[in-house]
């Protein structure tokens, strides 16, 4: 079974058994494809079922001179997988991967918006934009609800419970969660739908998606991308920010305000707790305050005051 078959194999396994998005299996095939070329550049001859450690770990040694830690890292996490699928389907009895070591790299922290800056943002875009209710609109929801980008652009109307104050998400593996949604994403949200939605034409397919491209047609992820890179230009703001910037940015000013941790995982939709624990990095004003305000020797010690 040469590489291209173990390929669509693995693609038909992330697919279907993982239910994983289209995005992830990408990433994840890519990373095996980046071995392959290595291998045909070399004139490497095996396949999956016969490559031995040592020349996984050359090509380990020659990509590290390519990309960072990170990049190395997450490029060795997805050759095990797809090792450890080939295992699993009994084309070799060890995953050649196994033993090499994987980097140590830092948690990096996720690039944060304060409240007036978002404020900013939804105001310019709703003022300054061709598109401007249903771009407001569109950045209310990603905020206030802490939506990933595939989430957001796969929003149906007949996910929309307003009057139950809840909105429904198929997140990652198709599962699905239950977010609160706020008094003013719904009106922004209604607002869009009544006036810019109500030129467009929808055909049969579309007709659900609550965020629509000038054609009628689903928007994509490069639009969202677009949109809250504009929202940014045009309030002069200098920090790098994307989609995932407003799903950090929910996060931090939930912990920020008291927020139960585990709250903010499930509205995340995170499968590990350990995930959600990345935002536990606010300031230290905030966390002296904390201490002030439930230790018991600070309590004492302030009633003494």
């Amino acid at each position: 079974m040469n590489w291209q078959r173990h390929l669509e194999d693995y693609r038909n396994y992330l697919e279907f058994e993982r239910a994983m998005s289209p995005n992830s299996i990408h990433s994840y095939v890519f990373d095996v494809e980046k071995l392959q070329s290595f291998l045909s550049v070399n004139d490497i001859k095996c396949s999956p079922s016969n490559i031995d450690h040592d020349t996984i770990k050359t090509f380990v040694y020659e990509i590290s001179k390519l990309v960072n830690a990170r990049s190395q890292a997450r490029i060795i996490s997805g050759l095990r997988n797809f090792f450890d699928h080939i295992v699993l389907e009994g084309y070799r009895e060890e995953n050649p991967v196994k033993r090499i070591a994987i980097p140590k790299i830092g948690r990096k922290l996720p690039e944060t918006l304060t409240t007036t800056e978002i404020d900013k943002m939804i105001n310019a875009v709703g003022l300054k934009t061709r598109h401007h209710l249903r771009n407001a609109a569109l950045l209310e929801t990603i905020y206030s609800c802490g939506l990933r980008v595939s989430e957001l652009i796969n929003l149906k109307f007949s996910d929309l419970f307003f009057q139950e104050d809840f909105i429904k998400i198929v997140g990652k593996g198709n599962k699905t969660r239950l977010v609160p949604v706020a008094k003013t994403t719904k009106e922004a949200i209604e607002n869009y739908k009544k006036i810019d939605r109500k030129r467009l034409h929808p055909d049969e397919a579309s007709a659900d998606f609550v965020f629509l491209n000038q054609s009628g047609k689903p928007m994509t992820r490069a639009m969202v991308f677009t949109i809250v890179r504009q929202a940014a230009s045009l309030i002069g703001l200098s920090k790098k920010v994307s989609p995932h910037t407003f799903r950090h940015s929910f996060a931090t000013h939930l912990l920020e305000n008291g927020a139960d941790l585990r709250a903010i995982q499930q509205m995340l939709g995170h499968e590990s707790i350990t995930t959600t624990e990345v935002y536990t990095h606010v300031d230290q004003s905030h966390l002296r305050k904390v201490v002030d305000q439930y230790h018991p020797r600070e309590k004492r010690k302030n009633l003494k005051g």
